[in-house]
């Protein structure tokens, strides 16, 4: 693992760093904010579209509140980067900083885009074998297309992620355009095959003990194509899932909303991680 950058920050520390990853078959680069108290519980973020691991760290003002709590907060990169694949950069919402955190199934993307299997299995390691953080708590959140990514990686794995938050996030990608071009590129075009990285889907099959807090932008201008949130509403409230989810008035899909609303996502977390 190699060192990129660390800055004192909120009397923590904010790092970047890299490591080449045996799931990625590439190098993989992620940012943790670690808090002063050791032992932190660790929550990672996943961010949207074209994102990259410092997004989050620049734009959210996380820090100050998550050295308050004592939580560490992991943010890796959306996607694998410069493999040299066919249409890797042809377009903003596939391919490169567009991995879905999925475990891609159709060539040539099998190889490399395998962030679900990352995130879940490699990165967590990693962070746990070098960094004072307590694996047994451990929460996850993200935004827009990392909503989509924390809800499904909450769902499938609630014994790891105790918590879940979301920004935006899309829902429902099996019914969404953002959705099928990823899930058809990645895993091909068997729709059966595409539930299993569908929040809605996956809460009416297995839904958490976890309650689940997503907030939601009225103004935001993917909202009525993208986002599609009364769908998880509606699959949570068939399943029994616990979901709050918040409708503000004037907010869009940017940082500042995300800005505006993280203290009660970090709090949101904090109490199911008994902080």
């Amino acid at each position: 693992m190699d060192i990129l950058s660390e800055q004192k920050c909120c009397g923590g520390v904010q790092g970047f760093y890299a490591h080449e990853s045996d799931i990625c078959g590439c190098v993989m680069k992620f940012a943790l904010f670690l808090p002063q108290k050791p032992n932190a519980p660790l929550l990672t973020w996943l961010s949207g579209l074209t994102c990259t691991q410092e997004t989050f760290a620049i734009k959210a003002g996380a820090q100050r509140i998550a050295a308050e709590l004592g939580i560490a907060i992991l943010a890796p990169d959306t996607s694998p980067r410069g493999l040299g694949l066919p249409g890797e950069d042809d377009d903003w919402d596939f391919g490169t900083g567009a991995g879905f955190y999925l475990d891609a199934t159709r060539s040539p993307w099998d190889k490399n885009y395998r962030m679900q299997s990352y995130i879940v299995e490699e990165l967590s390691r990693l962070v746990a074998a070098n960094f004072s953080v307590d694996k047994e708590r451990q929460g996850i959140f993200g935004h827009s297309m990392g909503g989509h990514g924390a809800l499904s990686l909450h769902l499938k794995n609630p014994q790891i992620y105790r918590s879940v938050s979301a920004f935006a996030p899309i829902v429902a990608p099996m019914q969404c355009p953002w959705g099928e071009k990823a899930l058809s590129g990645y895993l091909g075009d068997d729709r059966d095959t595409w539930r299993m990285y569908d929040s809605c889907e996956l809460v009416r099959a297995q839904p958490s003990k976890a309650s689940m807090l997503v907030d939601q932008g009225d103004k935001d201008q993917f909202l009525e194509e993208q986002l599609k949130p009364h769908l998880l509403e509606q699959a949570c409230r068939e399943s029994g899932q616990a979901l709050n989810l918040r409708t503000h008035s004037g907010y869009d899909h940017s940082y500042y909303f995300i800005q505006t609303f993280i203290e009660d996502h970090l709090h949101h977390h904090a109490k199911a991680l008994a902080v």
